[in-house]
C-alpha cells in the first residue's frame, strides 16, 4: 500500500493540485489530510477536489483552523472519510483518527483527544498494522521544541503508548515539517504540507 499524507494546506489551491499531482505520478492507493485544510474556515473550494479528479482515495482530519462540521461537509461533498473519531481498514491495515488540536478553533481537551482516538481503535484493534493520523503532535516529542506556542498532546501521547499503532501521522507544527522520530515502536511523522510517501 502507498499512502501520499500532507496537512496544513490553508487553502492553498496550487499546492493541493500540486500534491494532487504528485499522487497520481506515484500511483498512491490512498491520500491521507491530516488537517488545517482552510485558513481559519475560510476557503473550503478546489483543496479536496483535485484529488478526487485524480480518482484517488482520500481521508482527511480537521485541524485548528477548521471545524469538524466544515470536514463533515467536505467529506459529504467530495465523497471522502472525515476520520475524526472513525476508522476505515484497508486490506490489512487499520486507520484510525482524530482532529482539531489542543489549541484554535477546533480545540479538544486531552481526554477528548484520547477518547476520539479510543473509539476509533477499537474498530481496527485485531489488524496487523495501525495508522493513527492527527492533526496536532504528541506532548514530549522532538516536534514540541520547534514550536513556543504550540505544546504537544498529553492525550495523544497517552493513545499512542496504550494504541501502540505502526505509525502516526500528524502536521501542526509548521517548522517541525518532515521530521520523524520514535515513540516506542510507533514512528511519528509531521508530514507537513509538502507531503510524504509512505510505503506499507
Amino acid at each position: 500500500m502507498k499512502i501520499l499524507a500532507a496537512g496544513d494546506i490553508h487553502g492553498d489551491t496550487r499546492l493541493a493540485k500540486k500534491l494532487a499531482d504528485k499522487a497520481k505520478e506515484e500511483k498512491v492507493d490512498l491520500v491521507i489530510l491530516c488537517g488545517d485544510l482552510t485558513q481559519g474556515e475560510q476557503s473550503t473550494s478546489n483543496i479536496v477536489g483535485p484529488f478526487v479528479k485524480k480518482k484517488k482515495r482520500v481521508i482527511l482530519v480537521p485541524g485548528n483552523h477548521e471545524t469538524i462540521a466544515t470536514a463533515d461537509f467536505l467529506a459529504e461533498l467530495y465523497d471522502v472519510t472525515n476520520l475524526h473519531g472513525y476508522y476505515m481498514k484497508y486490506k490489512d491495515i487499520g486507520l484510525f483518527g482524530c482532529g482539531g488540536a489542543n489549541v484554535g478553533l477546533f480545540q479538544l481537551s486531552e481526554d477528548e483527544i484520547f477518547n476520539t482516538l479510543r473509539k476509533g481503535f477499537e474498530g481496527v484493534k485485531d489488524l496487523k498494522k495501525k495508522i493513527m493520523v492527527t492533526h496536532v503532535h504528541p506532548s514530549e516529542t522532538v516536534m514540541e521544541k520547534f514550536t513556543k506556542f504550540f505544546p504537544g498532546s498529553k492525550g495523544l501521547r497517552r493513545a499512542v503508548n496504550e494504541f501502540k499503532p505502526d505509525y502516526l501521522l500528524c502536521s501542526h507544527v509548521h517548522e517541525a515539517e518532515g521530521i520523524e522520530e520514535k515513540l516506542g515502536n510507533t514512528t511519528v511523522l509531521n508530514v507537513g504540507k509538502k507531503g510524504k510517501i509512505l510505503e506499507l
